[in-house]
């Protein structure tokens, strides 16, 4: 298969992804720092590069739901957004899912208002956790562009139909310039398919439906549990849909990617683009005689549980590192997701959550170490001080 680096922003490199799927239609609204990913997509429409029919509309409310409407007429849909732009799709999103429609959403995250702060932390799909979408978290700006097409083949397989985030971080790879590895436009066509609609559809006249009834007592609990199945079919089908894309583009994806576990006493758990800091503090104190790993979720809904268990129950102790603050006063939510699912496991390590990065405050290889000394000298001393910490923030 053909290959050619180019540079590009993590933004830029995802309008590439959409211009090789060249979808349908694609409703959409700015907001930073996803800017750049619909006004480069919106130059391939202009430029008559993709056929796709490009919607601008007055918010992004609007935009989901011509998506949903796009979606339900048998189109296939892709849009993009950040923050309060997903908060003010709420009521849309929740529809998309429900109504089983396989649009996917590149997501750049930043943080939430108030007040205002367009950097990142993962407080905007933290809090779409439970909207039935599927979320996907990227590394870098490399694999925010093989997520993207890979998002096509898990929304739209027969049974699976939902929708998917592919969220990457806000300004640290949205705008960061990389040397991405842009697969050849047919090998990429090839992969995702002609869209071929598992559903029928509002322009299927020989089989009229209707989309978005009043759904009440009778019906309601039946499609949410319908909605649940789904999403347990999706851990079961997308490692097979990794594997194919893996053979096909030469790549090496993973529902959950450990990285130096194999003897590992002491591991952060951690999303996104902090891992690849994590991951030259790993080398550095390996270097030390240290032995520390890192395991990094790349599926957070459907939540990996089997993965995490094999993953963490590894090593004594884990950090996890939050994006995001649950408001909970038990941590934040990946802290959450994997000390339930620790819960089933016969080795249980001791389990400490650390909130980082708020509103886009840097996290230092420094602060990453010391969460590492920290978890040796409780495997010292046999004590915890505190659960739940924060990193670098002023007490």
């Amino acid at each position: 298969m053909t290959k050619t680096i180019v540079p590009l922003t993590g933004d830029q490199a995802v309008a590439e992804a959409m211009r090789q799927i060249e979808p349908d239609v694609v409703a959409a609204y700015p907001i930073t720092p996803q800017t750049e990913i619909v006004m480069t997509f919106s130059q391939f429409v202009a430029d008559g590069r993709v056929k796709t029919e490009m919607i601008p509309v007055e918010s992004e409310h609007s935009a989901m739901s011509a998506c949903v409407g796009s979606a339900a007429a048998g189109a296939r849909t892709m849009t993009a957004t950040s923050a309060n732009g997903l908060a003010l799709m709420w009521e849309i999103v929740y529809i998309a899912a429900s109504t089983r429609l396989p649009i996917v959403m590149p997501v750049v995250n930043r943080a939430l208002s108030g007040p205002i702060n367009i950097h990142c932390d993962h407080s905007d799909t933290m809090g779409a956790r439970d909207s039935g979408w599927i979320q996907i978290y990227a590394e870098t700006g490399q694999e925010a562009y093989e997520h993207a097409i890979l998002a096509i083949r898990i929304a739209e397989h027969k049974d699976i139909l939902l929708p998917v985030m592919v969220c990457q971080d806000g300004f640290i790879t949205s705008h960061a310039v990389e040397g991405v590895e842009i697969f050849d436009d047919a090998g990429v066509k090839n992969f995702v398919g002609e869209y071929k609609p598992q559903m029928t559809t509002l322009l299927d006249t020989d089989k009229p439906v209707t989309y978005g009834p009043l759904d009440l007592q009778d019906f309601y609990f039946e499609h949410k549990r319908q909605q649940a199945e789904a999403m347990k079919n999706a851990i079961d089908i997308i490692p097979s849909i990794m594997q194919e894309f893996n053979k096909t583009f030469s790549c090496d994806h993973k529902i959950v990617e450990e990285y130096m576990m194999d003897d590992a006493e002491a591991a952060i758990v951690v999303l996104s683009s902090t891992a690849g800091t994590a991951k030259s503090v790993v080398d550095s104190l390996r270097a030390k005689g240290l032995k520390v790993g890192l395991v990094r979720p790349c599926l957070f809904r459907p939540f990996p549980k089997d993965y995490i268990i094999k993953a963490v129950s590894k090593v004594k102790i884990a950090a996890v590192l939050d994006r995001a603050e649950s408001f909970s006063g038990c941590g934040g939510p990946l802290f959450s997701e994997i000390k339930s699912a620790m819960y089933d496991s016969k080795q249980k390590p001791y389990l400490l959550n650390y909130i980082f990065g708020l509103g886009g405050r840097d996290i230092f290889p420094n602060e990453i170490e010391n969460v590492y000394k920290e978890m040796f000298d409780i495997l010292k001393t046999g004590s915890v001080r505190k659960q739940v910490n924060y990193i670098g923030v002023r007490e």
